[in-house]
């Protein structure tokens, strides 16, 4: 699937540094919030933040599946992970799960090779370059993904309690519930509400 509604993603100059987000064809990718940082309103700490859900499901989710993946096959990765594709296109991933064998020694950069699965809680880029804006921009940054070599890419939206699923090889993208099992890998399936549940989380 690909999407070509993109406006041309623009960088300006006197944006500080830490308000990028990621690097889209050598274009600043900015934090959501950052002309308010610009304007004063806000600090850079305040908008690169996550919210309580989303800080509570990457520590739901990362425990998981530390607990369940095959961990001498797979290296999993949380924490804003930086991906580098090529020269001016980094991007950024709540939690990614590598292949080990793919990864090698751990260098103290960004990964320059693909994780096969990909978990994005909600969107953290500001979307005014981006035509539709949220839709349209989980579609190109997970196309993005799938051009380097990721597998499938899970999008879990906290508003509307949805999710995104989306893999490389199978054109029929599709949205589904939290209360629907997930598929991650062969031999480990997630379910969000049911996540929640067992840790007595209120929501």
């Amino acid at each position: 699937m690909i999407v070509s509604s993109q406006k041309s993603v623009k960088s300006h100059p006197d944006v500080p540094e830490g308000l990028v987000y990621e690097e889209w064809g050598g274009k600043s990718v900015y934090y959501r919030g950052y002309k308010d940082v610009l304007m004063g309103i806000k600090t850079i700490e305040e908008v690169m933040s996550c919210s309580d859900l989303q800080g509570v499901l990457v520590s739901l989710i990362n425990g998981f599946l530390f607990g369940n993946i095959d961990r001498k096959k797979y290296l999993l990765a949380t924490n804003e992970i930086g991906l580098h594709l090529a020269k001016g296109d980094n991007l950024g991933n709540d939690l990614a799960i590598f292949e080990k064998e793919k990864v090698g020694k751990l260098t103290g950069k960004y990964f320059d090779v693909p994780p096969k699965i990909v978990i994005e809680i909600d969107i953290k880029a500001d979307l005014n370059n981006f035509m539709n804006q949220d839709a349209n921009y989980i579609f190109q940054k997970s196309q993005k993904m799938f051009d380097f070599g990721v597998e499938k890419v899970f999008w879990i939206l906290t508003s509307p309690q949805k999710v995104f699923v989306m893999e490389k090889d199978n054109p029929k993208w599709y949205i589904t519930n939290w209360s629907d099992d997930l598929q991650i890998l062969e031999n480990t399936v997630l379910n969000i509400a049911n996540l929640l549940l067992e840790d007595q989380i209120d929501y």
